[in-house]
């Protein structure tokens, strides 16, 4: 049990009396150590599986653990996020302890603050109720009423979307429509669980005659109504072991805090402490540039960051990248990724990271122009795609036959039986051509092809129904297979996760750190973030800014002052070497160049867009491609914009890619307005593109010359 693991690692897993805090860096194999210490302590004789409770923050990393538990024997062990754990003893104690069925659980709470702000007639666009919602749950994990949640958000400088009075009286309207309506949200199973527990002795003592030890993973991520209910569940023991990180605290905009971890071992004296630090994730290269990161800051979790040791050979070096724009940014990343597909590395161990969602949609784009597949982490849920759903109920059926099926005759392995099943709904061994839709739905089915591969060589004895069974479980914890795509995420959604290759973009002033953290803390709570996603990088790191952010702009941006001292030619900081390559920092062109071309070829040139009615500065993606403000009136004729959107839709068909891929609704509607009678025209023609040109230009000139494309593809 103890053999492959690093002596700080084994010091954690033979650490199983009193309490322990593990301080585990980026990489270093901590949910290894934890799981083995688990799985040792069972072996041993001296942990039951069946009282222990280990806790974490994501569904993913719950169902991580309770695998790798699975594969040490260590069955029995409950592996849960917080609020799993919670809702499963309220549900059972509730009818006990109240009386009836537990309240109906709402996932959603936002519509039901605009039902509060309707009520209270107030008027909330989209982002204010998003922004108020999230208010309310800070309020709830730090345990504010409403009354006093003016006063808690001015003694900790919190920066309200609307004025402190008005969410304060939101904060109660919404509370009092759920308990008309009977029902709670996610914050209410923590606070309604710490407040059974408080109040019912006996059930206390019932929960903690069941789990006696407990191991929580993240836990610089607690807020404090999570620590209240970790302290229930302990009583007067102190059979813990915590494991965290504080240079990786980036939640706090949610109520988490790393004082439980930095205060530790003032609450429990004589902690065994654990420090790991050797890192198994990534090049030193790029541990280099983690570590100079974190050099530079300051404030309580810097005093305790950890200095990692890279364990890997080395690699290449970070590569820093300037743009003129955002469109070129988006346009080189893609060049890079699809270099990157061509020398052999996965689609799916690739990663585009940004500060903020809304900076998804121009990466998209220039990847469906280049041709790469993505998945846009956040959207919508593996488990509740229509196809992963038909092939459940496929394997299912097959399962069910068992070996009766004449699909299954003479396929004996797991992998291969699973094969034959999808096959019939659409999984080929080769991909399809292009992206879209087609291709979305075969990275679905090869995800539970390579899911039966791992979990076959796990468990060789493994059956049809046993995958079927953890295909079930997973799906009830929403812990979903690796889809071969490239990844898009925000770097909030990147913790926890790793690729061989990572793309940071946007690292600009005003981005990052964002333009609305103010205060020294909130400052390094954005370096932290930036060294979350420094450290999701195994082998390659791309760290890249636009000077402006649309073709002709002005230059006014400078990168993030996070850069300062590690990039090439801003000086060093704290020994740190830039890592650059001998070449410095690389002058990005746009998508449509090729390398080395002059830039005046392109977007540099190019003065201020200005809209062509009115005169005004353009500053918006959609009316820089329209060369006009939304407002203005349109000169578009109605026909030929009819008649681009029905071959834009047979294009998206025949290409099985959506039809934005295509064109954007902006950009067909600037084509149809400008009417281009040669290739030049349609060439300046914002979201068009060279290799858009080159594929559809001679259809797209001849729908606007009124030609027939059949007569225009039989001449070609």
């Amino acid at each position: 049990m103890l053999d492959g693991l690093d002596p700080e690692q084994r010091e954690v897993a033979t650490a199983l009396h009193g309490p322990v805090c593990v301080l585990a860096g980026a990489g270093t194999g901590k949910t290894r150590a934890i799981t083995h210490r688990i799985a040792y302590g069972v072996r041993a004789g001296i942990l039951q599986p069946t009282s222990v409770l280990a806790v974490t923050f994501t569904n993913r990393a719950a169902g991580e653990m309770r695998g790798r538990l699975r594969q040490l024997g260590a069955t029995g062990v409950q592996a849960r996020t917080f609020h799993s754990a919670a809702l499963r003893q309220l549900q059972y104690f509730w009818p006990k302890a109240v009386g009836g069925p537990l309240p109906r659980l709402v996932e959603r709470k936002v519509q039901l603050v605009a039902e509060a702000a309707a009520a209270c007639r107030i008027r909330l666009d989209r982002n204010e109720l998003r922004d108020v919602t999230g208010e309310i749950e800070w309020s709830k994990v730090t345990q504010t009423v409403p009354a006093d949640y003016a006063a808690a958000a001015a003694k900790t400088g919190r920066d309200t979307p609307r004025a402190a009075a008005e969410i304060s009286q939101l904060y109660a309207a919404y509370e009092d429509i759920k308990r008309d309506r009977t029902v709670i949200d996610f914050e209410d199973v923590l606070l309604l669980a710490v407040g059974i527990l408080q109040d019912r002795h006996d059930i206390a003592d019932q929960v903690r005659s069941q789990y006696q030890h407990f191991v929580v993973d993240e836990y610089q991520d607690v807020s404090p109504l999570q620590q209240r209910l970790l302290e229930l569940w302990l009583g007067e023991r102190d059979t813990l072991c915590v494991v965290g990180d504080a240079s990786q605290t980036i939640y706090s905009f949610t109520g988490a805090t790393p004082d439980h971890l930095l205060n530790f071992r003032t609450r429990h004296p004589g902690a065994t402490v654990v420090k790991l630090v050797r890192d198994y994730r990534s090049t030193p290269q790029v541990v280099h540039l983690a570590n100079g990161l974190l050099a530079q800051a300051s404030g309580r979790a810097a005093d305790h960051r950890l200095e990692l040791i890279s364990q890997r050979d080395r690699g290449t070096d970070p590569v820093y990248t300037e743009y003129a724009d955002e469109p070129a940014e988006a346009e080189g990343a893609a060049r890079r990724i699809r270099a990157l597909l061509a020398d052999g590395v996965p689609a799916g161990e690739i990663a585009v990271l940004f500060r903020t969602n809304s900076q998804s949609e121009i990466y998209e784009q220039a990847l469906a122009d280049v041709g790469v597949p993505y998945q846009l982490r956040g959207a919508e849920r593996f488990f509740e795609r229509t196809e992963v759903r038909e092939a459940g109920a496929a394997l299912r059926g097959a399962a069910r036959f068992g070996g009766n099926d004449a699909l299954l005759d003479d396929v004996v392995d797991l992998p291969s039986q699973v094969r034959a099943v999808l096959s019939t709904k659409g999984w080929t061994t080769q991909p399809p051509a292009g992206s879209g839709a087609v291709r979305d739905r075969w990275e679905s089915l090869a995800a539970l092809v390579r899911l039966a591969e791992d979990f076959a060589g796990a468990r060789p004895e493994a059956t049809l129904a046993d995958l079927v069974a953890e295909l079930d479980e997973r799906a009830a914890v929403q812990h979903a297979p690796t889809v071969q795509g490239v990844t898009l995420a925000s770097l909030h959604a990147a913790k926890g996760l790793e690729w061989d290759a990572v793309f940071l973009v946007g690292l600009a002033e005003g981005m990052m750190p964002i333009t609305y953290a103010k205060t020294d803390e909130q400052v390094e709570e954005e370096r932290r973030l930036l060294y979350v996603g420094v450290t999701r990088a195994r082998v390659h790191l791309s760290l890249s800014w636009a000077l402006s952010r649309s073709p002709g702009g002005r230059p006014n941006r400078r990168p993030s002052r996070f850069l300062d001292g590690l990039r090439p030619g801003s000086g060093t900081a704290s020994g740190t070497r830039a890592a650059g390559g001998p070449g410095g920092i690389e002058r990005g062109t746009g998508g449509g160049s090729e390398p080395g071309a002059p830039r005046s070829r392109r977007r540099g040139s190019r003065s201020p867009a200005r809209c062509r009615v009115c005169g005004r500065t353009l500053t918006e993606a959609g009316e820089m491609k329209l060369m006009r403000c939304e407002d203005c009136p349109s000169d578009m004729d109605e026909g030929l914009y009819e008649r681009l959107r029905d071959w834009r839709a047979g294009q998206a068909q025949r290409l099985g890619q959506p039809a934005f891929c295509v064109f954007t609704d902006k950009t067909l509607i600037a084509i149809a307005e400008a009417a281009p009678e040669e290739e030049g025209d349609l060439a300046r023609i914002p979201g068009v593109g060279m290799r858009k040109l080159n594929r559809f230009g001679a259809d797209v000139l001849a729908i606007c010359a009124g030609q027939e494309l059949e007569a225009v593809d039989e001449a070609n």
